[in-house]
């Protein structure tokens, strides 16, 4: 049940009233655990199994580690007695991550190695050992869920947050439906405390919630998915195709993505806004970074900061001794990481992406720390740079293969530039994009965020958009594979 079909709005139209009929009641919180559950189980029934093991689980780790003491060691979180717990908690979360996301990877890579070796043996595919019937599929939102728990356990560790008491609270917080499947990645210190108790009724949470969601669904349809048929069209056959339409359906795909999946947050957002809840911020203009790092802070801010704080500052101050180097071979790593987590099927396209990432933020991190950076280069020329590198580096996200990419890097220099196949809207809309982005972060902010005087006139515009491009291929939203 996606965002952008039919039946999660029925579905909505059915929750919302009866949770706000339900309150100033006891049973508004099992009520709201109820609907995330029939949300989530009705893409397969059986990933609801996952979600009650990882809740169960981190909730009942989460009792033990609060019941042992604490190191008495000032400021050395490593050496605390909850350790084993803590880590225990850490490969229990991770192994079904890990087993539905990357058997059948590493299993065909292996079986090609033994064949390379000429070794006469064979993995048998992942799919025959799974018990009673359960499918080899990759459960929906399990990374994120997973990433939402694994923070709460990190941050009890550290002593960021309190144990949270109540079961139906931490089962709500991990799987709590309008991020269950692809984030906001949200913390425990944000979310769990907008559980204790129902939001007060008010009417700015549903102009508000409204405006965000009808903006998320007009990028997912009206934009997203009328760039994917172009984008589509030029990367599954990028042989045929001239520099000019290469180069174009680059761009392209970095904003169809952007859209996708900044529609995707937008939507969560508002539909959380609706029941009352606030969510993360997710993207923020993130092609005027003036740099990689800057980049970062604005793509998908709530994995990135996740990535940060429990991937890259722990390597960080494990190699604390070697400044420089240190700092540089942590962010390969996290962003290895990064590029591995993306990992579909069998592709080694997504870990390339994750190491040029790695290895640009890596090369430049001291440059853009740097007075002379910050203060005398033009910062058009900052933004271009950047997007001409996270362009580079999405074309590897989105080929199909290895060689695919070797291709389109390759034509992109060689192909001829005669008869290009561009369509002239395709650039108008990435055109108008950079043009709102840039008007937002300048004095025209406030004027753009103020809706109120044309709110009406501004949902039916969008809602009349929607429904003349709802069938122009609008599928599933692409961070759902991840």
């Amino acid at each position: 049940m996606l965002f952008h079909t039919y039946p999660f709005i029925i579905f909505l139209a059915i929750v919302l009233p009866l949770f706000y009929l339900l309150r100033k009641t006891k049973l508004w919180l099992p009520f709201l655990l109820a609907s995330s559950y029939v949300f989530y189980g009705m893409l397969n029934p059986w990933f609801l199994l996952l979600v009650l093991y990882i809740t169960l689980l981190n909730y009942a780790i989460g009792i033990v580690m609060s019941r042992l003491p604490f190191d008495p060691e000032p400021g050395a979180p490593f050496y605390r007695k909850q350790i084993f717990w803590l880590w225990l908690g850490v490969f229990a979360d991770i192994w079904p991550l890990a087993f539905f996301k990357y058997a059948r990877f590493f299993n065909e890579n292996l079986n090609a190695v033994f064949g390379w070796v000429h070794i006469p043996f064979r993995l048998p595919d992942p799919s025959v050992i799974m018990p009673f019937g359960i499918p080899y599929l990759l459960p929906a939102g399990i990374s994120f869920f997973t990433f939402q728990a694994l923070s709460y356990l990190i941050d009890l560790y550290l002593g960021k947050i309190e144990r949270e008491r109540n079961l139906l609270r931490f089962a709500n917080f991990v799987c709590f439906f309008p991020n269950v499947l692809m984030g906001p990645i949200e913390r425990a210190g944000h979310m769990l405390p907008q559980f204790e108790r129902p939001a007060a009724f008010r009417l700015k949470n549903f102009t508000d919630g409204l405006s965000l969601f009808l903006i998320g669904l007009f990028k997912k349809l009206a934009l997203a998915s009328y760039l994917q048929i172009f984008v589509d069209r030029v990367y599954d056959n990028p042989g045929d195709c001239g520099a000019p339409e290469l180069i174009l359906a680059t761009i392209a795909f970095g904003w169809q993505i952007y859209f996708d999946f900044s529609g995707y947050s937008d939507m969560a957002r508002g539909v959380a806004r609706l029941f009352g809840f606030n969510l993360v911020l997710n993207f923020n203009n993130p092609y005027l970074a003036t740099g990689i790092g800057d980049f970062w802070r604005r793509w998908h801010m709530s994995f990135s900061r996740w990535i940060l704080d429990y991937i890259f500052m722990p390597l960080q101050l494990m190699w604390r001794n070697w400044p420089s180097w240190g700092t540089a071979a942590a962010l390969v790593v996290t962003f290895l990481f990064s590029g591995v987590w993306h990992v579909a099927g069998v592709f080694w396209t997504y870990i390339v992406w994750g190491l040029l990432h790695g290895f640009g933020l890596a090369a430049t991190n001291q440059l853009e720390r740097s007075k002379y950076y910050r203060k005398n280069v033009p910062t058009w020329i900052k933004r271009a740079g950047t997007f001409a590198f996270v362009s580079f580096a999405w074309i590897f996200f989105r080929a199909h293969t290895i060689d695919d990419a070797l291709l389109i890097v390759k034509r992109i220099f060689i192909a001829p530039w005669s008869n290009p196949h561009i369509a002239g809207l395709i650039i108008a809309i990435i055109i108008l994009a950079w043009i709102y982005q840039i008007l937002h972060e300048t004095r025209w902010r406030e004027t753009l965020a103020r809706t109120s005087w044309a709110w009406s006139a501004a949902l039916a515009v969008l809602l009349v958009v929607i429904l003349c491009f709802s069938s122009s291929g609008s599928g599933a939203f692409i961070y759902l594979q991840f």
